[in-house]
Protein backbone atom coordinates (compact mmCIF):
# COMPACT_ATOMS: atom_id res chain seq x y z
CA UNK A 1 0.00 0.00 0.00
CA UNK A 2 1.46 3.42 -1.47
CA UNK A 3 1.73 6.81 0.77
CA UNK A 4 -1.54 8.64 1.64
CA UNK A 5 -1.83 11.41 -0.34
CA UNK A 6 -2.82 15.01 0.21
CA UNK A 7 -6.14 14.21 -0.18
CA UNK A 8 -6.19 11.47 2.02
CA UNK A 9 -4.30 13.33 4.83
CA UNK A 10 -7.15 16.17 4.34
CA UNK A 11 -9.79 13.95 4.99
CA UNK A 12 -8.21 12.41 8.49
CA UNK A 13 -7.49 15.94 9.31
CA UNK A 14 -10.93 16.56 9.21
CA UNK A 15 -12.13 15.78 12.99
CA UNK A 16 -9.12 17.93 13.76
CA UNK A 17 -10.54 20.27 11.46
CA UNK A 18 -13.63 20.86 12.84
CA UNK A 19 -12.02 20.56 16.66
CA UNK A 20 -10.47 23.66 15.43
CA UNK A 21 -13.21 25.23 14.21
CA UNK A 22 -15.14 24.95 17.14
CA UNK A 23 -12.46 26.20 19.33
CA UNK A 24 -11.71 29.72 17.23
CA UNK A 25 -15.80 29.78 17.13
CA UNK A 26 -15.94 29.89 20.91
CA UNK A 27 -13.23 32.79 21.63
CA UNK A 28 -13.15 34.85 18.25
CA UNK A 29 -14.50 38.10 19.56
CA UNK A 30 -17.00 40.32 17.90
CA UNK A 31 -16.08 43.26 16.73
CA UNK A 32 -17.71 45.85 14.88
CA UNK A 33 -15.35 48.15 12.22
CA UNK A 34 -17.40 51.11 12.60
CA UNK A 35 -16.59 51.47 16.12
CA UNK A 36 -12.74 51.62 15.43
CA UNK A 37 -13.25 54.62 13.08
CA UNK A 38 -12.91 58.13 14.13
CA UNK A 39 -15.94 59.45 12.27
CA UNK A 40 -15.96 62.24 13.70
CA UNK A 41 -12.71 63.96 12.08
CA UNK A 42 -13.96 63.30 8.46
CA UNK A 43 -14.61 66.23 6.21
CA UNK A 44 -15.80 65.96 2.24
CA UNK A 45 -13.01 66.37 0.18
CA UNK A 46 -14.59 67.85 -2.46
CA UNK A 47 -15.37 71.01 -0.06
CA UNK A 48 -11.46 70.27 1.54
CA UNK A 49 -9.37 68.58 -1.05
CA UNK A 50 -6.43 66.15 0.22
CA UNK A 51 -3.26 67.88 0.94
CA UNK A 52 -0.12 65.61 2.26
CA UNK A 53 0.03 68.19 5.32
CA UNK A 54 -3.55 66.51 6.43
CA UNK A 55 -1.83 63.47 7.49
CA UNK A 56 -0.71 62.80 10.83
CA UNK A 57 1.22 59.21 9.97
CA UNK A 58 4.61 59.77 9.19
CA UNK A 59 5.85 59.09 5.43
CA UNK A 60 6.82 55.56 6.89
CA UNK A 61 3.88 54.83 8.56
CA UNK A 62 1.62 55.74 5.85
CA UNK A 63 3.87 53.24 3.78
CA UNK A 64 3.59 50.56 6.09
CA UNK A 65 -0.08 51.07 6.41
CA UNK A 66 -1.05 51.31 3.00
CA UNK A 67 0.87 48.14 2.37
CA UNK A 68 -0.74 46.55 5.34
CA UNK A 69 -4.03 47.22 3.40
CA UNK A 70 -3.42 46.47 -0.15
CA UNK A 71 -2.55 43.06 1.43
CA UNK A 72 -5.95 42.72 2.44
CA UNK A 73 -7.40 43.70 -0.37
CA UNK A 74 -6.59 40.74 -2.57
CA UNK A 75 -9.42 38.82 -0.39
CA UNK A 76 -10.85 37.18 -3.38
CA UNK A 77 -7.92 35.54 -4.89
CA UNK A 78 -7.18 34.45 -1.23
CA UNK A 79 -10.69 32.83 -0.64
CA UNK A 80 -10.51 31.20 -4.19
CA UNK A 81 -7.29 29.78 -3.23
CA UNK A 82 -8.23 28.07 0.19
CA UNK A 83 -11.96 27.14 -1.63
CA UNK A 84 -9.43 25.18 -4.27
CA UNK A 85 -7.10 24.23 -1.51
CA UNK A 86 -9.13 22.84 1.54
CA UNK A 87 -13.10 22.45 -0.43
CA UNK A 88 -16.11 23.96 0.74
CA UNK A 89 -18.08 20.91 2.49
CA UNK A 90 -17.72 19.60 6.41
CA UNK A 91 -15.44 21.59 8.81
CA UNK A 92 -13.21 22.54 5.55
CA UNK A 93 -15.86 24.73 4.10
CA UNK A 94 -16.74 26.19 7.44
CA UNK A 95 -13.54 27.31 8.39
CA UNK A 96 -13.28 28.60 4.83
CA UNK A 97 -16.63 30.88 4.91
CA UNK A 98 -15.54 32.18 8.77
CA UNK A 99 -12.09 32.58 7.88
CA UNK A 100 -13.41 34.71 4.60
CA UNK A 101 -15.61 37.10 6.70
CA UNK A 102 -13.44 37.92 9.46
CA UNK A 103 -10.73 38.89 6.85
CA UNK A 104 -13.17 41.06 4.90
CA UNK A 105 -13.95 43.82 7.73
CA UNK A 106 -10.48 43.83 8.07
CA UNK A 107 -9.82 46.02 4.59
CA UNK A 108 -12.90 48.08 5.56
CA UNK A 109 -12.26 49.38 8.71
CA UNK A 110 -8.79 50.36 7.84
CA UNK A 111 -9.42 51.83 5.05
CA UNK A 112 -12.34 53.92 6.46
CA UNK A 113 -9.90 55.04 8.77
CA UNK A 114 -7.17 56.19 6.45
CA UNK A 115 -9.75 58.26 4.48
CA UNK A 116 -11.42 59.67 7.36
CA UNK A 117 -8.19 60.80 9.10
CA UNK A 118 -7.06 61.79 5.78
CA UNK A 119 -4.07 60.12 6.89
CA UNK A 120 -2.95 59.15 2.86
CA UNK A 121 -3.77 60.37 -0.22
CA UNK A 122 -6.97 58.92 -1.20
CA UNK A 123 -6.59 58.91 -5.28
CA UNK A 124 -3.29 57.24 -4.82
CA UNK A 125 -4.74 54.56 -2.69
CA UNK A 126 -7.70 54.03 -4.56
CA UNK A 127 -5.47 53.38 -8.03
CA UNK A 128 -2.92 51.11 -6.10
CA UNK A 129 -5.94 49.23 -4.55
CA UNK A 130 -7.24 48.82 -8.12
CA UNK A 131 -4.18 47.53 -9.58
CA UNK A 132 -3.35 44.69 -6.74
CA UNK A 133 -6.58 43.35 -6.85
CA UNK A 134 -6.56 43.15 -10.69
CA UNK A 135 -2.99 41.07 -10.57
CA UNK A 136 -4.49 38.75 -7.76
CA UNK A 137 -2.78 36.68 -5.87
CA UNK A 138 -1.95 32.92 -7.45
CA UNK A 139 0.22 30.75 -4.68
CA UNK A 140 1.36 28.76 -7.32
CA UNK A 141 -1.55 25.99 -7.04
CA UNK A 142 -0.62 24.92 -3.62
CA UNK A 143 -1.42 21.64 -2.58
CA UNK A 144 -3.64 21.04 0.66
CA UNK A 145 -1.04 20.88 3.15
CA UNK A 146 1.59 23.29 1.14
CA UNK A 147 -1.05 26.03 1.80
CA UNK A 148 -1.23 25.00 5.15
CA UNK A 149 2.24 25.28 5.63
CA UNK A 150 2.91 28.47 4.04
CA UNK A 151 -0.32 30.37 5.77
CA UNK A 152 0.72 29.27 8.94
CA UNK A 153 3.76 31.15 8.70
CA UNK A 154 2.13 34.29 6.42
CA UNK A 155 -0.62 34.62 9.20
CA UNK A 156 1.69 35.29 12.02
CA UNK A 157 3.53 37.48 9.81
CA UNK A 158 0.34 39.50 8.86
CA UNK A 159 -0.48 39.60 12.52
CA UNK A 160 3.33 41.10 13.38
CA UNK A 161 3.41 43.48 10.64
CA UNK A 162 -0.35 44.91 11.59
CA UNK A 163 0.43 45.31 15.29
CA UNK A 164 4.29 46.86 14.47
CA UNK A 165 2.69 49.27 12.21
CA UNK A 166 -0.32 50.09 14.75
CA UNK A 167 2.66 51.04 17.23
CA UNK A 168 4.97 53.26 14.60
CA UNK A 169 2.22 55.03 14.01
CA UNK A 170 2.33 56.69 17.34
CA UNK A 171 -1.56 57.69 16.93
CA UNK A 172 -4.11 56.29 19.02
CA UNK A 173 -6.75 55.26 16.80
CA UNK A 174 -4.33 53.71 14.52
CA UNK A 175 -2.81 51.51 17.20
CA UNK A 176 -6.19 50.09 18.31
CA UNK A 177 -7.31 49.15 15.16
CA UNK A 178 -4.61 47.60 13.67
CA UNK A 179 -4.15 45.76 17.29
CA UNK A 180 -7.26 44.70 16.69
CA UNK A 181 -6.62 43.22 13.20
CA UNK A 182 -3.46 41.68 14.65
CA UNK A 183 -5.42 39.37 17.33
CA UNK A 184 -8.06 38.13 14.41
CA UNK A 185 -4.45 37.35 12.57
CA UNK A 186 -3.26 35.42 15.60
CA UNK A 187 -6.31 33.30 15.81
CA UNK A 188 -5.97 32.61 12.04
CA UNK A 189 -2.49 31.63 12.38
CA UNK A 190 -3.30 28.95 15.20
CA UNK A 191 -5.65 27.29 13.38
CA UNK A 192 -3.21 26.73 10.43
CA UNK A 193 -0.54 25.90 12.66
CA UNK A 194 -2.67 23.35 14.75
CA UNK A 195 -3.62 21.48 11.67
CA UNK A 196 0.33 21.59 10.57
CA UNK A 197 0.91 20.11 14.08
CA UNK A 198 -2.09 17.52 13.30
CA UNK A 199 -0.17 16.52 9.62
CA UNK A 200 3.18 15.98 11.38
CA UNK A 201 2.16 13.83 13.71
CA UNK A 202 0.39 11.56 10.78
CA UNK A 203 2.71 11.70 8.12
CA UNK A 204 5.91 13.29 9.00
CA UNK A 205 7.90 11.89 6.30
CA UNK A 206 5.29 14.27 3.63
CA UNK A 207 5.47 17.23 6.14
CA UNK A 208 8.89 18.03 7.06
CA UNK A 209 9.50 18.85 3.25
CA UNK A 210 6.65 20.46 2.76
CA UNK A 211 7.20 22.84 5.26
CA UNK A 212 11.06 23.27 4.25
CA UNK A 213 9.79 23.90 0.74
CA UNK A 214 7.35 27.16 2.10
CA UNK A 215 10.12 28.00 4.44
CA UNK A 216 12.74 28.60 2.13
CA UNK A 217 10.72 30.06 -0.54
CA UNK A 218 8.18 32.09 1.39
CA UNK A 219 7.11 35.08 -0.17
CA UNK A 220 4.53 37.92 1.66
CA UNK A 221 0.59 38.10 -0.59
CA UNK A 222 1.82 41.88 -0.71
CA UNK A 223 5.01 41.41 -3.01
CA UNK A 224 2.86 42.59 -5.90
CA UNK A 225 1.80 46.06 -4.48
CA UNK A 226 3.07 49.04 -6.79
CA UNK A 227 6.82 49.67 -6.02
CA UNK A 228 6.69 47.20 -3.02
CA UNK A 229 10.63 46.63 -2.70
CA UNK A 230 11.14 50.42 -2.10
CA UNK A 231 8.31 50.57 0.45
CA UNK A 232 9.71 47.24 1.87
CA UNK A 233 13.22 48.41 2.77
CA UNK A 234 11.81 51.61 4.34
CA UNK A 235 9.59 49.84 6.69
CA UNK A 236 12.59 47.07 6.98
CA UNK A 237 14.72 49.76 8.41
CA UNK A 238 12.41 51.67 10.48
CA UNK A 239 12.27 47.89 12.51
CA UNK A 240 8.29 47.71 11.78
CA UNK A 241 9.02 44.39 9.66
CA UNK A 242 12.50 43.27 8.69
CA UNK A 243 14.77 40.24 8.44
CA UNK A 244 15.18 39.88 12.37
CA UNK A 245 11.52 40.40 13.35
CA UNK A 246 11.04 37.59 10.40
CA UNK A 247 13.41 35.15 12.20
CA UNK A 248 12.40 35.96 15.84
CA UNK A 249 8.52 36.46 16.01
CA UNK A 250 7.83 33.93 12.99
CA UNK A 251 9.84 31.77 11.21
CA UNK A 252 11.68 30.65 15.34
CA UNK A 253 8.13 30.32 17.63
CA UNK A 254 6.27 28.68 14.91
CA UNK A 255 8.83 25.99 14.13
CA UNK A 256 9.73 25.93 18.14
CA UNK A 257 5.79 24.83 18.24
CA UNK A 258 5.88 22.19 16.02
CA UNK A 259 9.28 20.67 17.18
CA UNK A 260 10.67 20.87 14.19
CA UNK A 261 14.75 20.14 15.46
CA UNK A 262 13.09 17.48 17.97
CA UNK A 263 10.94 15.04 15.60
CA UNK A 264 13.18 11.33 15.32
CA UNK A 265 13.17 8.38 12.81
CA UNK A 266 12.30 10.32 9.88
CA UNK A 267 12.99 8.58 6.18
CA UNK A 268 16.14 10.18 4.60
CA UNK A 269 14.27 12.84 2.27
CA UNK A 270 12.48 14.12 5.30
CA UNK A 271 15.63 13.50 7.49
CA UNK A 272 17.55 15.70 4.88
CA UNK A 273 14.89 18.69 4.65
CA UNK A 274 14.92 18.85 8.27
CA UNK A 275 18.50 19.86 8.46
CA UNK A 276 17.88 21.78 5.55
CA UNK A 277 15.63 23.93 7.57
CA UNK A 278 17.71 23.74 10.52
CA UNK A 279 20.24 25.34 8.57
CA UNK A 280 18.08 27.85 6.60
CA UNK A 281 16.95 29.33 10.14
CA UNK A 282 20.53 29.62 11.21
CA UNK A 283 21.67 31.54 7.99
CA UNK A 284 18.33 33.56 8.57
CA UNK A 285 19.51 34.72 11.91
CA UNK A 286 23.15 35.34 10.43
CA UNK A 287 21.51 37.54 7.36
CA UNK A 288 19.21 39.47 10.18
CA UNK A 289 22.17 40.22 12.49
CA UNK A 290 24.38 41.52 9.16
CA UNK A 291 21.20 42.99 7.71
CA UNK A 292 20.93 44.92 11.62
CA UNK A 293 25.05 46.10 11.32
CA UNK A 294 24.68 47.39 8.10
CA UNK A 295 21.95 49.92 9.27
CA UNK A 296 23.34 50.59 12.43
CA UNK A 297 26.85 51.48 9.95
CA UNK A 298 24.33 53.70 8.10
CA UNK A 299 22.85 55.22 11.08
CA UNK A 300 26.20 56.56 12.47
CA UNK A 301 27.43 57.88 9.35
CA UNK A 302 24.19 59.82 9.32
CA UNK A 303 24.65 61.13 12.81
CA UNK A 304 28.13 61.93 12.13
CA UNK A 305 27.48 63.49 8.98
CA UNK A 306 24.91 65.56 10.97
CA UNK A 307 27.02 66.34 13.62
CA UNK A 308 29.43 67.46 11.03
CA UNK A 309 27.19 70.15 9.25
CA UNK A 310 26.12 71.73 12.39
CA UNK A 311 27.00 75.30 12.83
CA UNK A 312 29.63 76.27 15.17
CA UNK A 313 28.59 77.44 18.62
CA UNK A 314 30.56 81.05 18.98
CA UNK A 315 32.67 81.18 21.69
CA UNK A 316 31.86 82.85 25.06
CA UNK A 317 33.52 85.24 26.67
CA UNK A 318 33.55 85.65 30.22
CA UNK A 319 33.28 88.98 30.85
CA UNK A 320 34.88 90.11 34.10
Amino acid sequence: MGSPTDIDLLRELEPVAEANVNRHLSIAAEWMPHEYVPWSQGRDFDATPWEPEQSALSEVAQMAFEVNLLTEDNLPSYHREIAVAFGRDGAWGTWVGRWTAEEGRHAMAMRDYLLVTRSVDPVTLERDRMLQMQRGYDSGAKTPLEAMAYVSFQELATRISHRNTGRFTGEPFAEKLLARVAADENLHMIFYRNLVAAALELAPDRMVPVIRDELVKFEMPGTGIRDFGRKARYIAQAGIYNLRTHHDDVVAPVLRHWKIAELEGLADEAARAQGEIISFVAGLDALATRQEEKQQAAEARRAARREANRPEQAATVPVG
